[in-house]
Order: structure tokens, then C-alpha cells, then sequence
């Protein structure tokens, strides 16, 4: 509960712009399926990113010898955030739908209190767990189309395996983030007045992961992908994804929480399935089907479960 916060215009728009964006970012991906390579997309839109972020954020990369210093926590950072996740997000859109894509990543506190309680020594506590097993029918729910016959046959299309890795990789990264080590904590952290702020850190991180991304399409490209079609529709989708998706949803994001608290800004993110759903409608034709509604409210109530016990936890896009 949030006593003495008001929900005014400002805040609301700030907490509801970024799942739209990501929500958006679903669906391009799934627009783009066919058109742009999904690693290469992914190594497209981070690459654009880094471009539109040095502008602004340059003055986190001088000197290098502090980037250096901190080299092995923010390639982690890069590989779990902008080299797997959005990687593995593209690649999942390939075959499986963006409302499937959203309402599985709606999982990331689930997959959160795992990666806790197995790498970092966190403790769930019992709540925690009933909201776990709450979140994971729901996921299950999707992975079987709401059918029980399916879930037991396991027929899973690689885009639902796809998905579940991507997650699992930023409960990693939302970990690295709450844990960070000496150099990254306190008075060892290069300040916002040294170029390390939002601008700044997701720079950094961005040209980290494409290093990662890099390697993952070049990986692509050499097993023979197919070329990409280039159109004004791509050049559109890859200015959306980096300025709209990246850094607007990002810098909106980060806003909301400092104003609002995690506890509240983790309610508001789960309206990126629904906004998935409206646009997968609107854009694609892929109308949501009953199951999709059993499954969210699931996941729901199972992150609602985390949140009533004040968990702090991170989300992507």
C-alpha cells in the first residue's frame, strides 16, 4: 500500500507508456518475422539504440579505464539483458504469438524468487511460493492453449521454450541489478554527475550486450539466415524499437518507479499482455482466446501474492 501517493496524470502516464511500448515491441517482432532475421533484429535495434544514446550519454564511456574496471559485472549485465533477452524475445515471436510472449514474461517474479533462492541465498516465504505456483499455472495454462491433453503431450512450439529462457535470463539480470558487487555500490559507483546516469548506465550496458548480440548474429548470419527485406515498414520497426521500446520506455519506467515504488509500478506492468492482446487484434488478427483470460488471471494473482509482501524486482522490454 502506497500511503500519501497520489496517482495523478503524470504518474499514470508514466507507468502505463512503458508496457504499451513493450506491448508494441511484441508486435514488431512478430511483424517483422520474416522480413529481419530475430537475432539480427535484435542486433539492429540495440545498435540504434547505442547510436541515439551517445548524443546524450558519452561522457559515461570517458575515461575508459572506469568502464574497464567494472568490465566483467556490465558484460553480465549486457549478456542476460540486451544479448539474451530481447534476443530470445525475438526469436520466440518467430513461432509463437505476441499475447503468448507477454502473458509467459508476466512470469518474471516467479522465475525471480527461483533464481533467489538457488544463486543468491534469498529465501522465499510461504506466500511467496503459493503466488509462484499461482503464476506458473497461469504459465501453464498458456504453454498447453488450455488444454490439459496438450500441456501432458508436451507440444510446445519453440517459441513458448524460447520465451521461458529469455525470462529466466533477466530474473539473472534483475538479480545482478539488486546485487551489485564493491565497485558498483555506494561511494565506489561513478556518479550521474560523471556521465553515469539513466542515459549513461543503459548506454554502458547496451554496448556490452551488443557484444553479446553481435555474436549471436553473426551466429545467425553464418547458419544461413534469410536476407533481410528492407522497406520503409523495417526502417519504421527499428526506429520504434530503439526510441520508443529502448530508451522512452526505459527512462518512463525508471520515472514511475523512483515516484510510485516498485510495489506499485510491478501492478501496473502487467497491462502489457492486455495492451499485447488489443494491438495482436487490431494489428495482426490474432484474437485472444478464453484460455488467455484464465491465464491472466493466474499470473495476477500470483505476482499479486510478491508484491503484498514488498518485493523489489526489475522488468524488461
Amino acid at each position: 500500500m502506497t500511503h500519501g501517493l497520489r496517482l495523478g496524470p503524470r504518474l499514470l502516464l508514466l507507468l502505463t507508456l512503458p508496457p504499451l511500448l513493450w506491448a508494441g515491441n511484441a508486435v514488431v517482432g512478430r511483424l517483422m518475422a520474416g522480413q529481419v532475421p530475430p537475432l539480427t533484429l535484435n542486433f539492429l535495434r540495440w545498435s540504434l539504440t547505442a547510436l541515439l544514446l551517445l548524443p546524450i550519454a558519452w561522457r559515461a564511456l570517458v575515461p575508459w579505464r572506469r568502464v574497464a574496471l567494472r568490465w566483467p559485472y556490465l558484460f553480465a549485465l549486457g549478456l542476460f539483458g540486451v544479448g539474451s533477452y530481447n534476443s530470445l524475445q525475438y526469436l520466440a515471436l518467430v513461432s509463437s504469438t505476441p499475447l503468448n510472449v507477454t502473458l509467459v514474461g508476466s512470469s518474471i517474479p516467479v522465475w525471480m524468487l527461483l533464481v533467489g533462492a538457488l544463486f543468491f541465498g534469498e529465501r522465499p516465504r510461504m506466500a511467496q511460493m503459493v503466488g509462484a505456483a499461482l503464476s506458473l499455472a497461469g504459465v501453464a495454462v498458456v504453454l498447453g492453449r488450455g488444454s490439459l491433453a496438450v500441456l501432458l503431450g508436451v507440444q510446445l512450439v519453440p517459441g513458448d521454450l524460447y520465451v521461458l529462457a529469455a525470462v529466466i535470463g533477466w530474473a539473472f539480470y534483475s538479480w545482478l541489478l539488486a546485487r551489485p558487487p564493491a565497485l558498483m555500490r555506494g561511494a565506489e559507483r561513478p556518479t550521474a554527475e560523471e556521465g553515469w546516469d539513466w542515459a549513461g548506465l543503459l548506454l554502458v550496458q547496451t554496448l556490452f550486450g551488443l557484444l553479446a548480440a553481435g555474436t549471436f548474429t553473426a551466429g545467425e548470419q553464418a547458419l544461413g539466415a534469410a536476407p533481410i527485406h528492407w522497406s520503409l515498414g523495417v526502417g519504421l520497426a527499428l526506429l520504434y524499437t530503439a526510441l520508443g521500446a529502448s530508451i522512452a520506455a526505459y527512462r518512463c519506467w525508471g520515472l514511475g518507479v523512483a515516484e510510485g515504488g516498485p510495489a506499485l509500478a510491478a501492478i501496473f506492468v502487467n497491462l502489457t499482455p492486455l495492451f499485447a492482446a488489443l494491438l495482436s487484434a487490431l494489428l495482426l488478427g490474432e484474437w485472444p482466446q478464453p484460455y488467455h483470460a484464465v491465464a491472466f488471471a493466474l499470473i495476477v494473482g500470483g505476482i499479486a501474492a510478491s508484491v503484498v509482501l514488498g518485493r523489489r524486482q526489475n522488468v524488461p522490454g
